[in-house]
């Protein structure tokens, strides 16, 4: 046995830190519970990201069981957050002896959880590893690096992940190909998703100019590079204030978007009845906007994949993304922040021209499956 598996019988430890993670940890708690026997898991919610009415309706969204231990970090700077997630979770550690924990993405956890785990001689798993933005200005690309570095098991979501990782040294042994386990979310729970016009009733929005079928856009922003800069957001506020006209759209705030929007006095840009605004969006309603909408501007990288697994053109307004194949493969198109390679896009979108794209490789709904059978077989090795 390995000094790094000296907790064979002990149980997988599974991290979740931010929304996204919830999405991809959800069939990954599924599948392990259905092995022959079941996989001792215990769930850690590293509160990096925490709102608990929004946290409680995602758990019940997913049929995600509440987890079994919550560190409550909260909000901080990178540093802080980071070294108070490694503070937090190394009792967990020595407490418990697990045999192997599991984290997800690319967040301030992931990475934390990892270097705890490692220098405590406990294996890691990395799942959605390997994707790369080849920008090192984002935070996450920071800890994308790093995990995959130090992880003993690296779960791929796309074969260009595997190029990425061998470049950066990592030995081919400890990859695995298993396909994107936020598609088995979307797979699992797209019965459920709320029909965007129930979506709107539950807001309290009056929807009238939305009818049935009526052709509408929907927009998330939320990162730093671009709602940070008064003039980037007060810039892209513009473009979509003109897309509007065009089409309606749909805006789901996120907290500090709104907060921005507030504090740069660009409110009057967004004030519009052919702009609706959302407060942050439950899964399942967020999925309903999607699944109808006939673009997506966004630049978030879940909702990349998630509509390129819905056949629904995405415009993403970033100048990179860590998820080539939703432009290679899928219905993604990279606009940056530019005004009028974002009309163009949503002019293509709309003229029936856009992008139709392909479910890529192993985006089946079934990665979750592909991860525990694999898991169960490596902790015993």
């Amino acid at each position: 046995m390995s000094d790094k598996n000296k907790y064979r019988e002990g149980p997988i430890i599974c991290v979740v830190g931010a929304r996204p993670n919830f999405m991809k940890m959800a069939p990954i708690l599924r599948a392990l519970a259905q092995q022959t026997p079941p996989l001792s898991v215990l769930l850690v919610h590293t509160g990096q990201h925490y709102d608990r009415d929004m946290s409680d309706k995602l758990f019940d969204d997913l049929r995600l069981p509440r987890p079994d231990i919550n560190l409550e970090v909260g909000s901080a700077s990178h540093a802080v957050q980071t070294a108070e997630v490694m503070r937090r979770f190394e009792p967990i550690i020595d407490t418990h002896q697990p045999s192997c924990i599991v984290v997800v993405g690319d967040v301030n956890s992931t990475l934390a959880c990892t270097l705890v785990a490692v220098k405590k001689g406990i294996l890691v798993a990395h799942v959605e590893a390997g994707l790369r933005s080849n920008d090192r200005a984002m935070p996450e690309e920071i800890n994308r690096i790093l995990t995959d570095q130090i992880a003993d098991r690296l779960y791929t979501t796309e074969r260009s992940a595997e190029g990425n990782l061998k470049r950066e040294g990592i030995e081919a042994d400890r990859l695995c190909f298993v396909g994107n386990v936020m598609i088995d979310s979307l797979v699992h729970s797209r019965a459920n998703a709320l029909n965007f016009l129930e979506t709107l009733r539950l807001s309290g929005v009056d929807h009238s100019q939305f009818g049935v079928g009526k052709a509408y856009g929907v927009v998330t922003m939320h990162r730093p590079s671009n709602v940070d800069q008064p003039d980037i957001l007060r810039g892209l506020l513009e473009t979509l204030a003109e897309v509007s006209q065009k089409l309606p759209l749909i805006f789901a705030l996120h907290p500090r978007t709104r907060a921005n929007i507030e504090k740069f006095k660009l409110s009057f840009l967004i004030d519009s009845v052919r702009m609706v605004l959302l407060p942050p969006q439950g899964y399942l309603e967020m999925l309903g906007l999607m699944v109808d909408a006939s673009v997506v501007l966004t630049d978030s990288g879940g909702l990349q994949e998630e509509t390129t697994a819905l056949g629904v053109p995405c415009l993403t307004l970033r100048e990179n993304t860590e998820r080539p194949i939703t432009i290679e493969q899928g219905t993604n198109t990279l606009v940056g922040t530019d005004r009028q390679a974002i009309i163009s896009g949503v002019d293509l979108i709309l003229s029936g021209k856009g992008k139709h794209g392909k479910i890529p490789e192993l985006w089946d709904g079934n990665a979750a499956e592909r991860i525990a059978n694999d898991l169960a077989q490596w902790i015993q090795k």
